[in-house]
């Protein structure tokens, strides 16, 4: 009898052991992979401490996602709805400055030096910041050289004009619909007087995308200081529907280096700009 008991006690001694040996393996695993994690993003030179408790959430649901790829989304507050936790934009009044989702100009911005578009570089009405335009005028030369035409269509945009705009906009289609094409008031890249909408005279903007002059700004832009600033593939960091036609006017200098590094200008924003900027 008491050699069947000493039997059961080592068989449940056995079993209880093994399944602390199973059970305890997973977990070592999960602090390990999070130590790991925290570890690679403190070595970027854009991480923010106080960012720490964001990154692991948004890394547990973004699993995919390289260490890079999740601290810069979280750095944009795109672990955040739109338009939420909302701050003004820096280094207003100059090429640097980023307005998007979380990004505002204050109701009375008015870009420096704006200057009026003569015809046939726009049409009537179109102002942009005099060194936006001066490249600009030389990018439309260089295209008409080649038999291609470009225009300016739109480019600054006023807080009231905007308002008016994203209201039609929103009585349309809603307000879920318009936000994907259409940005809310102070929240425009359009306020800056850096940002142009082209078309080529003949087809509309909106099919901009089949046309032989998208291809070469697609090429060309950025040696004269302009990026495509809603690429396609990248709506989730946007914010916005791919737009063939809206460039943003950075200079020469910096549109280079975005245009090797193929991110957006918010990716680029957050990983070489913000801290660079930082006061």
């Amino acid at each position: 009898m008491k050699k069947l008991v000493l039997i059961i006690i080592l068989v449940i001694v056995s079993i209880s052991l093994f399944l602390s040996l199973v059970l305890s393996k997973p977990v070592k695993k999960e602090v390990s992979v999070k130590k790991n994690f925290i570890e690679e993003a403190k070595c970027l030179p854009y991480y923010k401490n106080n960012n720490i408790k964001r990154y692991q959430d948004y890394q547990k649901l973004n699993s995919n996602l390289s260490v890079e790829d999740i601290v810069t989304r979280v750095n944009l507050n795109l672990d955040l709805p739109f338009y939420t936790n909302t701050k003004e934009a820096k280094l207003t009044n100059t090429f640097y400055t980023l307005v998007n989702k979380y990004n505002y100009l204050r109701e009375d911005f008015v870009p420096n030096n704006l200057v009026e578009l003569e015809t046939p570089y726009a049409r009537e009405g179109i102002y942009l910041v005099k060194s936006a335009k001066d490249k600009f005028y030389e990018l439309v030369k260089k295209a008409s050289e080649e038999g291609l035409t470009i225009r300016a269509i739109s480019a600054y945009r006023g807080y009231t004009y905007q308002k008016r705009l994203y209201d039609k906009y929103v009585e349309n289609d809603g307000v879920t619909k318009a936000d994907t094409y259409s940005a809310r008031p102070g929240f425009s890249d359009h306020q800056t007087g850096l940002v142009v909408d082209v078309d080529n005279t003949i087809n509309s903007f909106e099919a901009f995308t089949n046309t032989k002059e998208y291809q070469w700004m697609l090429a060309n832009s950025y040696k004269y200081g302009f990026i495509l600033r809603y690429p396609e593939g990248k709506e989730a960091i946007t914010g916005y529907q791919f737009e063939s036609w809206h460039y943003r006017f950075v200079g020469v200098k910096l549109a280079k280096k975005i245009k090797a590094s193929n991110l957006t200008f918010d990716e680029y924003f957050t990983r070489y700009l913000d801290f660079s900027y930082s006061s």
